[in-house]
């Protein structure tokens, strides 16, 4: 998370949607940069809404804005599975040898699969009831993102390209897309709505 104190704009990083890159991009134009541990700067939009943004509003009499990036709901996954293999000898909790995308991606689909898998959805971080991140951008138009920044912080900015995950198998059979994007129907709602 990211916080532009002067400039009214709170930035929410989703995770597996470019919010290390960003972070890294503007960290010294921020008034505060929460980047440890993961369940702070992967702060929501109902925490934010809850404490972050209240304390801000008590500070200085204003609502921030909040903005964050969204990614296609199916290679949202992906990236959740890449980023598994690779951090597969780092934290047991997620062993991943052996495991196929097809295999993981179905796991996902099941009704406890969002929380056995400890990834969640995309729509449960950027919306909160019927409220929801005032500003959501597709993290494949990150041109269209990264005008929006430039305009409200009036700097150029230029991001990294890091945190690049294994180039791994990711295909899926159609029947198993099908079930997954059934899974996924409120975040692909959301993402069409943006």
């Amino acid at each position: 998370m990211l916080i532009f104190w002067d400039h009214r704009l709170v930035f929410l990083a989703t995770p597996k949607a470019g919010s290390t890159a960003v972070e890294v991009a503007l960290e010294s134009l921020a008034s505060a940069s929460i980047q440890r541990p993961a369940a702070l700067k992967h702060t929501d939009i109902s925490a934010y809404r809850r404490h972050v943004g209240p304390w801000l509003h008590a500070q200085t009499g204003e609502a921030f804005t909040t903005v964050a990036l969204m990614r296609e709901p199916v290679d949202w996954l992906r990236s959740w599975y890449r980023f598994k293999l690779r951090d597969d000898h780092e934290d047991p909790l997620h062993r991943m040898e052996g495991v196929s995308f097809a295999s993981f991606a179905r796991d996902y689909a099941t009704p406890d699969g969002p929380r056995e898998t400890m990834i969640g959805t995309q729509s449960g971080f950027l919306t909160d009831g019927s409220a929801r991140v005032d500003r959501i951008f597709r993290y494949e138009d990150m041109a269209s993102f990264v005008t929006f920044l430039e305009d409200r912080l009036d700097c150029a900015i230029e991001l990294p390209r890091i945190n690049v995950p294994p180039a791994v198998n990711v295909d899926l059979p159609p029947e198993a897309e099908a079930m997954l994007r059934q899974r996924l129907a409120e975040d692909t709602a959301l993402y069409a709505s943006i």
